[in-house]
């Protein structure tokens, strides 16, 4: 026995054939009527559209702007590689109280209180969500520690999930294998963050640091290209205040020795660094080489060396 919603649908679909091969179309006369893929009845022969049984899916609201569209959306957040979980959970709000903006009894709160409580518990099933959930964390904090956009905290995520699927983490830090996910993440997004920088941010040594970011490249076949010295040109000219001229002769200065092989094994911060030095002598906006050094990170002799090869590249004696 076929239930009723499916004699109805066989019902309809009879009807539908009945009324196709009974209609002719107005225009032409002519009795070719289909049904397209938008459900409407088309004659074959002329084109003209006889009905249009079309269903709008679209909201029933309209919006206007951004705004209007974000208040008005009845969708949860979209998926996220930063949670442990990707974002498919639920959360207990901290606010004591209800719908209506009232505040709770002090049963309720303490009821609340329980549900947050397990709430929070349940959401890690093991010691394998709760160590990976402490990574994701490290790596958010140190993303905002450092400035850097939301896509680097995602492709940090993925890393790190990648190497604990390849089982790269045993033996190593979670600390340490997250900070280096996040450096191999600002490299690979091209967000200029030295290994200092990075390092001042973590709670590992920046020797671990940079040991295991090598390892994980290295098992995980991440293609990296060499951090090129120009990427810290704005931020670093940013800090020191000085103008559009001088970020355009360090990066010609950049550029020219470049050209002549001298970037080859050296510091991309110190190389930068030194061309922002160079480049406000040569604007008359001075600034000391300690100043410099303190914004780069770098020591006074890492810039005079770079500043004397910079110099003789672009022909200054």
């Amino acid at each position: 026995m076929e239930r009723p919603s499916r004699q109805r649908q066989q019902e309809r679909e009879a009807e539908q054939e009945t009324d196709e091969s009974t209609v002719s179309c107005p225009e032409c006369d002519s009795e070719n009527i289909v049904t397209d893929a938008d459900q409407e009845l088309v004659c074959e022969d002329c084109g003209l559209v006889l009905d249009e049984r079309n269903i709008d899916r679209g909201p029933e609201w309209r919006a206007f702007n951004h705004s209007e569209r974000q208040s008005k959306s009845r969708v949860g957040a979209p998926i996220t590689e930063t949670m442990h979980d990707k974002g498919l959970t639920t959360t207990i709000d901290w606010k004591d109280k209800d719908a209506y903006g009232r505040s709770l009894s002090s049963e309720k709160r303490s009821q609340m209180h329980r549900l947050r409580k397990w709430q929070e518990r349940i959401r890690t099933k093991d010691a394998g969500e709760r160590n990976l959930q402490f990574a994701l964390s490290e790596i958010d904090r140190m993303a905002s520690a450092l400035g850097v956009p939301r896509s680097v905290r995602e492709v940090a995520s993925v890393i790190y999930r990648r190497a604990l699927n390849e089982d790269l983490i045993r033996g190593r830090s979670i600390e340490g294998v997250s900070t280096a996910a996040l450096y191999a993440a600002c490299r690979q997004e091209g967000i200029p963050r030295s290994l200092d920088e990075v390092a001042d941010v973590s709670r590992v040594p920046q020797k671990e640091i940079g040991r295991t970011y090598r390892y994980i490249s290295q098992e995980l076949g991440l293609e990296l290209k060499p951090v090129d010295p120009k990427q810290f040109v704005p931020r670093f000219a940013s800090s020191l205040e000085l103008s559009e001229e001088v970020q355009s002769k360090a990066t010609e200065i950049i550029d020219v020795s470049a050209e002549q092989g001298l970037l080859s094994g050296k510091s991309p911060t110190g190389f930068a660094a030194a061309a922002i030095y160079a480049a406000s002598l040569l604007c008359n906006e001075k600034k000391t080489q300690r100043e410099v050094a303190d914004v780069a990170q770098v020591t006074e002799v890492t810039i005079r060396n770079r500043y004397q090869e910079q110099i003789e590249a672009m022909g200054f004696r």
